[in-house]
């Protein structure tokens, strides 16, 4: 299905800083450092800067934006630097490719939750062994977002992230969960339970605002760590306004 397309430069460079980080050992290992940027928009400007932030971590990844769209593919042509970014026509199949490492952002959100299972098959069935897909949503400006880490095996962790000098409450983020779990943020779901465990962490962390938000973010994920719910990341992550779960724990149905 042809998304919107709409992007924006910068809107991914959250998600973009959690791959270099975290698929950095898999991308760094790899015989061949491939990476999908699958959906990249009517510009290809978000697969633009995930070369050049990957390229930090291996500098001769190869980025291959993926559209269904012929006409972005057209369009995106003039912005092709072989062999380290190139771009083509593909869907969830990945055009016959086998990366180590796949961002789809802002793709699934316009589909049915009934096709993401299916979706998520596709794609991981055509990764590289120990590849992984990184598979969420955002706002516009990316100040604002989720997604979920996935391998050969499925689902592995849900990734929460906001800039935290306009973050008002960790609920906003809601808004933003991806299609797997947006429609389950309703009491008696896990991921509801998340939600309101670090809006309730976040209020008790209020008189750490006068330090600053990061503080207070600080303060309220290590509370939430401290309930009991399975916080993957170190507070190194935490620092840059983000916090990931284990993926068992926001979902009854993995």
């Amino acid at each position: 299905m042809v998304t919107r397309g709409t992007t924006n430069p910068n809107r991914l460079r959250r998600v973009d800083s959690w791959i270099a980080d975290c698929a950095g050992p898999v991308l760094r290992d790899a015989e061949d450092p491939l990476v999908v940027d699958l959906g990249y928009g009517a510009t290809p400007v978000t697969a633009v800067e995930l070369r050049a932030r990957l390229a930090r971590v291996r500098a001769d990844v190869r980025v291959v934006g993926l559209e269904i769209d012929q006409e972005r593919v057209a369009a995106a042509a003039p912005s092709a630097d072989p062999p380290g970014l190139t771009f083509a026509r593909g869907g969830f199949e990945l055009a016959g490719l086998r990366p180590v490492v796949v961002r789809a952002l802002n793709v699934l959100r316009q589909y049915d939750e009934a096709e993401v299972a299916r979706a998520w098959a596709t794609m991981t069935g055509a990764l590289a062994p120990d590849g992984l897909v990184v598979e969420g949503t955002c706002d516009e400006l990316g100040r604002l977002a989720a997604w979920v880490c996935l391998d050969r095996s499925g689902p592995r962790s849900l990734t929460l992230a906001a800039r935290l000098s306009t973050l008002d409450t960790p609920a906003t983020l809601a808004e933003r969960l991806p299609k797997a779990l947006i429609h389950h943020n309703v009491p008696g779901e896990p991921v509801h339970d998340l939600l309101r465990a670090l809006d309730d962490a976040w209020r008790n962390a209020a008189p750490y605002a006068a330090f600053g938000a990061r503080q207070r973010w600080l303060r309220a994920v290590a509370e939430v760590k401290a309930a009991g719910w399975p916080v993957l990341d170190r507070p190194a992550r935490w620092r840059l306004g983000e916090v990931t779960v284990a993926w068992a724990a926001v979902t009854k149905f993995s």
